[in-house]
């Protein structure tokens, strides 16, 4: 059933229907009760575009990926994010647009983006600890969400983010009670706030326990299966290799897991492991018991909740700034035990 379909049957104006299903507040309460009653017992679906030019707005949110971050494309982390976002986003008449740009020209797409009315609102996916591109998108009047923070930005923004210091401060301390005390982290790029804010949590802990961080224990890179291994491979080969390991992804503990094996130890009992999990689709860890200890907060519902907090900005762009701050669980699974006991 289209639009016109709809106004016919309830002899109403195809102005006023669209009014009404947009939340408009010239149409009466009981107008609109009466066409959303009529629209699901029909089962309309306002067509996208159709609503764009009832409401003045493009209907589309955009993604903005530079070429430095293009690898955030085919990262299945951004996968699920997209996912759960788009889900969120369709329910209310939105169409996403992603689009890879040269770094240098971002900050001019923006502007060529909002100038042309072409998006309504955008997502800043990656977040630096120093990021010009919230300031830039205040400064133009875009309206944006960041899925992150930025540590370096003092003014008013919007984000939703995962407790990332919390939960690695947690989950060396849990490492800590098992009576480990050389306890290495595999870190993100630390240009990236969130890498930031985990290493941050990892040294409260190790300062909590009496215990200085060891450089020699700590990398940082692209959280891929290849970093994960190199570096832990690196890490046994030391006169006082860690006991235990922290890695900032799935894709980085698998290549830690792979390294542990190719050293003749075994993952649980000779090293302890714990990861961060984003609970993705493709990437289960494990089915009734975890294969490895993790801090688990799904990216797919933070897509979800990120999308409905931009929605409701873009509806009411003099509300006040929306944050959402959201906390890992910590999971056990058959990565992690007591500190080895030298024979």
């Amino acid at each position: 059933m289209n639009l016109k379909t709809l106004s016919e049957k309830l002899g109403l104006s195809q102005t006023t229907v669209s009014r009404a299903l947009n939340g408009y507040p010239e149409v009466s309460t009981a107008t609109r009760l009466r066409v959303e009653e009529a629209a699901r017992q029909y089962n309309y679906r306002p067509n996208s575009r159709a609503k764009g030019l009832a409401t003045g707005r493009s209907m589309v949110i955009g993604q903005i990926i530079p070429t430095s971050i293009q690898h955030e494309m085919v990262n299945p982390v951004f996968g699920d994010f997209v996912s759960g976002a788009t889900q969120a986003l369709a329910g209310h008449g939105y169409d996403m647009m992603i689009s890879r740009v040269l770094d240098e020209d971002e900050g001019k797409v923006y502007r060529e983006l909002h100038a042309r009315g072409a998006v309504d609102g955008v997502i800043l996916q990656g977040p630096l600890v120093e990021d010009p591109r919230i300031p830039l998108l205040r400064e133009i009047g875009l309206p944006f969400i960041v899925h992150g923070r930025s540590t370096g930005e003092a003014g008013p923004y919007n984000w939703v983010d995962v407790n990332n210091r919390r939960s690695f401060q947690r989950a060396t301390r849990f490492l800590l009670d098992l009576g480990h005390r050389r306890i290495g982290l595999l870190n993100g790029h630390e240009t990236m706030d969130f890498a930031r804010r985990r290493r941050a949590g990892y040294t409260e802990a190790l300062a909590g326990a009496g215990i200085a961080p060891d450089p020699a224990l700590m990398a940082s890179d692209e959280m891929t299966e290849s970093f994960g291994f190199a570096r832990t491979r690196d890490m046994l080969a030391l006169a006082a290799p860690p006991t235990a390991i922290l890695a900032s992804s799935m894709l980085a503990a698998i290549g830690v897991r792979r390294a542990i094996q190719e050293a003749g130890l075994r993952m649980g009992r000779d090293v302890s492991v714990i990861t961060h999990d984003d609970d993705l689709s493709y990437l289960k860890n494990g089915e009734d018991v975890p294969i490895f200890t993790a801090t688990r907060s799904s990216v797919r519902r933070a897509g979800i909740i990120l999308a409905e907090k931009l929605v409701a900005l873009i509806a009411n762009p003099a509300a006040a700034p929306v944050t959402h701050m959201l906390e890992a669980e910590l999971v056990v699974g058959r990565s992690t035990g007591p500190v080895p006991v030298k024979g």
